[in-house]
């Protein structure tokens, strides 16, 4: 007697296999891919050596491919495994020898093992390649700081700040400028942070210093310089029986920078469209979460995580503009509650580089829809 259901379990089987053999079929890189997503999610769990292993399957069923090589060098690079790293990136510009990524990724190698004549050789390919690629700018400022090349450097950085404004502020806390950070060139560059923080909404002295970096010296200097040049007025508001200095960009400066003006007492607010709105709730969030880390106040990190995280807050607006930077910041989260401060003090630094850079895009889209 035949089973009931035996048929109908076969039959399922049948219908799973052809799904299969026809995804197969209609995309014949679908291993490939599958096993791609893959490494990239043992990446972000931190486990390198796996996610090798899974690239490199990867790679025997397409050898060429430059995306899986990417992520290949970039695993081997943080496994500290330098000369792999190098074969892999010299392999995908065996295949494409104007790709600026790996011209740059090639430099950082060179960088971490200090060879700095060569991580400039490979950066400037990089530029050479792509003239609007930030980054390797700034990469590129590094490396002739470090080999004391002091005006070329200057110049580097300002090209890199042009297109993009956040490599200013990153530059102030890099020791790798620590030769230029005397020159003239330099202080303008400070000027130009000093402007961008006011602009956030950062109006006295001491929110200045704290979120620039700057001396304090170095701020009153640059907002001296400002004044001077017209871009920022100063002002003063009440805190209790004292009056304290305060400065606010000029209406001028503030109406081609696409920043609301600040009054003696506060923001004037305004309606904004639901994009802009988004992304300026997602700036203010990226600020606290700043806070919370450079604090190590677990708590605070752990509550502003959310703020990336929940699709009733800003999720929506990370999944759909910063994929992966949700992913991590959702990971941060879990290793928090498990690992606490020690977690933290640990990856401190590129938690605030993964802010830093959500920032940078943020910014940028803020200015093309307000401006």
């Amino acid at each position: 007697m035949k089973k009931p259901f035996q048929r109908k379990t076969k039959v399922k089987k049948d219908v799973d296999s052809e799904k299969s053999e026809i995804t197969s079929l209609v995309d014949a890189d679908y291993n490939r891919k599958k096993l791609f997503k893959k490494g990239v999610n043992l990446m972000a769990d931190e486990k390198l050596e796996e996610a090798v292993e899974v690239f490199e399957q990867a790679l025997r069923i397409d050898p060429d491919n430059i995306e899986t090589l990417m992520k290949l060098g970039y695993a081997r690079f943080h496994l500290d495994d330098h000369s792999e790293s190098l074969r892999v990136y010299d392999r995908i510009l065996d295949i494409d020898v104007t790709n600026p990524e790996a011209w740059n990724l090639k430099g950082l190698v060179h960088y971490e093992q200090k060879k700095y004549a060569k991580a400039l050789d490979s950066v400037e390919k990089a530029v050479e390649s792509d003239p609007t690629y930030g980054m390797a700018w700034y990469n590129k400022a590094c490396f002739q700081s470090l080999l004391n090349q002091v005006p070329e450097s200057l110049e580097s950085l300002k090209r890199s700040i042009e297109i993009d404004v956040k490599n200013a502020r990153k530059s102030i806390r890099d020791r790798d400028f620590l030769n230029v950070r005397t020159e003239d060139g330099f202080k303008r560059i400070e000027e130009v942070v000093v402007l961008e923080s006011i602009r956030q909404g950062y109006h006295t002295i001491g929110a200045i210093v704290w979120t620039t970096f700057i001396d304090k010296i170095d701020v009153e200097k640059a907002l001296k310089k400002l004044m001077d040049k017209g871009l920022i007025v100063q002002n003063e508001k009440r805190d209790g029986l004292h009056r304290i200095p305060v400065w606010d960009l000029t209406p001028l400066v503030a109406k081609r920078m696409g920043e609301q003006k600040k009054g003696l007492f506060g923001i004037t607010k305004k309606k904004l469209p639901t994009p802009v709105k988004n992304l300026k709730n997602l700036s203010e969030s990226i600020q606290i979460a700043r806070e919370a880390i450079e604090e190590e106040d677990i708590e605070k990190a752990m509550n502003i995580f959310d703020e990336f995280i929940e699709p009733s807050k800003s999720g929506e607006e990370m999944i759909d503009n910063f994929f992966d930077e949700h992913r991590e910041i959702r990971l941060w989260k879990i290793r928090l509650k498990d690992r606490g401060v020690d977690y933290l003090k640990d990856n401190k630094e590129k938690m605030l580089d993964l802010f830093d850079n959500i920032e940078s895009t943020v910014t940028k889209k803020l200015r093309e829809k307000v401006v």
